[in-house]
């Protein structure tokens, strides 16, 4: 084993014993020490079962794949899943519009508990936004939202894209995309990046994917949702280019950029996770860093970007430490300025920082200024 394959195994053994640690004291807490299950006896003879009749052995034959059917869980608590919710980093205009729809869904079955008129909801959504804002974890949470308040019967998420749902020969994307409804349904359908299914000309078979589609929202309303996610443009031409889609798809969540802060938390947060912690001069780099890469936002990919950065930063300390005659517990634990340097090639020009940096501050003080003259 080399000097680097030793720093990577102390550097898991630390984050181990921390995930060990933790799994202890949430199990002591919620069910307390378990006793010792009694040992059988292995000396003793076990008495012979006697023989079942015919009947009966039917039954029993089947009894076992029936006790292994999992008992199917309680719905959760909306209101765990709404704490859920406002722990997200950022995406506070999100968080406002779940909200809003939790509340609607919430009184009008009150309505009809109580014998009023409701109004017949869509709860089909369009999710758009850059990369890595949260789509596709939001749209996890709002299965399970959904089935807490009793409109779906299973809140799973199946995610599928456009190969997902196309095939390459006439009839069979009808069958394809009926499979991935089928294994919906009871839950979220997730199409990512869905306005490839229309944006393609010449004998394309995208439009036989959403004719399939816009039937089973129809025919199976009570018991699926859909939601559509892409860039912002995108989406909005794609729910334009049939009426049918912009009959069925009138909810929209717009998923922003993360700004250089709230991606700060993201890495904070991945470091608490794994066990690491930033030195100070390390932290001064990174948010100057993350401003520099957010300048091109699309291309760096928001909190997926945060956590490749935070990856190749660990990579980078590893290969630091492997060169190091004694590594201390503290070492292993701290990630430096060197390293997220390391993470970027060495190639962080300070001047390219500094202005980036600016750059933000002052479109962030035009954005305040905005503010007050529009509140004036």
């Amino acid at each position: 084993m080399d000097r680097r394959d030793e720093i990577i195994r102390l550097q898991m053994d630390v984050i181990n014993q921390m995930t060990r640690n933790n799994l202890n004291r949430i199990a002591d807490d919620l069910w307390g020490v378990p006793s010792a299950a009694p040992t059988p006896s292995t000396t003793e003879e076990q008495p012979a079962t006697p023989a079942a009749p015919a009947g009966e052995e039917k039954k029993a034959q089947q009894s076992p794949a029936a006790a292994e059917q999992p008992k199917e869980e309680p719905p959760e608590k909306i209101e765990d899943l709404k704490k859920e919710l406002n722990e997200y980093i950022g995406l506070n205009t999100v968080k406002k519009e779940v909200e809003s729809l939790i509340n609607l869904v919430t009184v009008q079955k009150m309505r009809k508990e109580n014998g009023l008129p409701v109004n017949d909801l869509s709860l089909h959504m369009v999710f758009s936004g850059n990369p890595g804002t949260g789509k596709t974890m939001v749209a996890r949470l709002m299965a399970r939202i959904y089935k807490s308040l009793g409109i779906l019967s299973k809140g799973h998420l199946v995610e599928v894209d456009r190969s997902g749902l196309v095939a390459g020969y006439v009839g069979q994307t009808a069958i394809k995309t009926g499979e991935a409804i089928q294994k919906a349904m009871g839950g979220v359908l997730f199409i990512d990046e869905a306005y490839a299914l229309t944006n393609r000309g010449g004998n394309d078979y995208g439009q036989e994917a959403v004719d399939t589609l816009l039937k089973a929202m129809e025919d199976h309303r009570d018991d699926l949702i859909v939601i559509v996610a892409g860039y912002t443009e995108l989406m909005e031409e794609f729910v334009h280019s049939n009426p049918g889609l912009e009959s069925r798809f009138n909810r929209f969540l717009n998923f922003p950029d993360y700004t250089v802060q709230e991606m700060m938390d993201i890495f904070d947060m991945r470091c608490r996770k794994s066990g690491y912690e930033l030195s100070e001069d390390a932290r001064g780099l990174l948010r100057s860093l993350l401003a520099l890469l957010s300048l091109d936002i699309k291309g760096f990919g928001n909190a997926r970007g945060v956590r490749n950065l935070f990856e190749r930063t660990v990579a980078a300390q590893a290969n630091r430490l492997a060169a190091q005659p004694e590594v201390t517990r503290e070492m292993l634990m701290t990630l430096t300025a060197d390293d997220l340097r390391a993470a970027e090639g060495g190639q962080l020009a300070e001047d390219d920082l500094r202005d980036a940096e600016r750059e933000l501050e002052e479109e962030a003080a035009a954005q305040a200024n905005g503010v007050e003259n529009c509140e004036k």
